[in-house]
């Protein structure tokens, strides 16, 4: 496969909403390259997928994030102002308020307890004639366990109405019509919520009492010492708890794991810590999760045949680099086991992003969704009995995000007698 090419300069917008995932490494394919020039919503865009062209992405001197997610994003998956949008120092400061509030492992251990917790209560509720919508119960219980461990109030009654919302946040990014406006209108509703208690706390309260998330974010100061704008701490805060709520699409693919391949399940239940490691890593890897990420181009340069413009946009493949062949052998094929001797690559497994925490856009809740992944696959595995019952479970990777129509439905059968063991940890 040679380094660039240019495919014809049409739009391509129509080709990307149709083929979802597989648009840029499929493009590579066809054109024998790992990076080609096209158009998207009318702008010039270069998409690529590889290690190669990851640490390219990552070089903070070539590539800025400020202007690079399209706007119909911003109104709707990320926000207006976030931290994604910055560069430099500024972005590093405001990234220190997440690594200290997610990386924590205390952080995150009780994230896993509490979580761990809910999936126990609602399983004892369930009678073995019901049938259960993973995706749902999953998107209703991670915003129950986030919204509690960030110290959010959320009325019980309220619960299944935010966990849809914050989803509706998630599915609207890369999609038209009612889907896109009904992303928007959640993506309003929640910022006037989270909005109006940062507003309460900082009327109310005092910096010295900021023991939680929420009261963390609320009396959180840029770079220049300045709070910051109240609706831009409200897009802060969905930012942990949004992204949180989308491990609900990890746990259906882990339970479609599960279900594809029950070998898997058969060596999980044998309570190997590093199996459950491998595990986690191949879903991650081997499903489609987030399509692409995107960066400006700061200056000119030019990288493996192809010209980079100044202002250009760039799209990263993240499906395409998980599947690219000179990185993973049989990389069609769902083997835990690569793991076994993998160098850790922060180049190769991107579904977090890539490069460091601390100086580059890699998101720093990737030790969260992993916990969190390892918590349900837990539960999947040691503490339900269930079946699934005919349903169609073919994933569309033209649809971003991708899912089973169904949402994957289960049927409990029994409560497994070690319930009371705490996987969590």
């Amino acid at each position: 496969m040679t380094s660039g090419a240019t495919s014809p300069p049409l739009e391509s917008s129509y080709a990307l909403w149709k083929k979802g995932y597989t648009f840029i490494g499929n493009t590579c394919d066809t054109l024998g390259v790992n990076a080609f020039k096209t158009r998207l919503l009318l702008q010039p865009t270069i998409c690529m997928k590889g290690e190669a062209a990851a640490r390219l992405f990552y070089d903070n001197d070539k590539f800025l994030r400020a202007g690079a997610m399209p706007a119909r994003a911003q109104k709707t998956l990320v926000g207006i102002g976030g931290v994604q949008g910055l560069d430099g120092q500024a972005h590093r400061h405001r990234k220190q308020m997440f690594i200290r509030e997610l990386m924590s492992h205390d952080h995150i251990s009780q994230l896993v307890v509490l979580h761990h917790e809910y999936w126990r209560e609602a399983i004892q509720q369930w009678s073995p004639a019901r049938q259960i919508v993973l995706f749902q119960e999953a998107q209703r219980l991670l915003c129950k366990s986030v919204c509690a461990w960030a110290g959010v109030p959320l009325a019980e009654r309220d619960l299944s109405w935010r966990a849809r919302e914050f989803g509706y946040m998630i599915d609207s990014g890369a999609r038209l019509g009612l889907h896109h406006w009904r992303g928007r209108k959640a993506r309003k509703s929640c910022e006037r919520w989270i909005g109006q208690l940062i507003e309460d706390i900082r009327h109310y309260g005092k910096r010295e009492e900021a023991s939680s998330i929420l009261q963390a974010v609320a009396w959180h100061h840029d770079e220049q010492g300045k709070l910051l704008p109240q609706h831009i701490a409200a897009v802060e805060l969905i930012n942990i708890l949004r992204p949180t709520v989308a491990v609900a699409q990890l746990a259906v693919l882990s339970a479609m794991a599960l279900h594809e391949f029950p070998a898997c399940r058969q060596k999980l239940q044998q309570g190997d810590a590093h199996y459950l490691d491998w595990f986690v890593l191949e879903v991650r890897r081997f499903y489609p999760f987030f399509p692409f990420l995107a960066a400006i181009v700061s200056h000119d340069f030019h990288w493996e045949g192809i010209d980079f413009k100044q202002g250009q946009r760039v799209l990263l493949d993240i499906y395409g680099t998980h599947r690219d062949p000179s990185l993973w052998q049989y990389p069609d094929q769902f083997m835990p086991e690569r793991f076994k001797s993998w160098d850790g690559n922060s180049f190769g497994l991107i579904a977090n992003g890539g490069a460091t925490y601390d100086y580059h856009h890699r998101c720093p809740g990737e030790w969260v969704t992993i916990a969190l992944m390892k918590t349900i696959t837990q539960v999947l595995v040691h503490e339900l009995e269930y079946t699934v019952p005919e349903q169609d479970l073919q994933l569309n990777l033209g649809s971003i995000p991708a899912l089973p129509p169904s949402g994957f439905i289960i049927k409990p059968a029994l409560i497994a007698a070690n319930l009371e063991k705490n996987y969590a940890s």
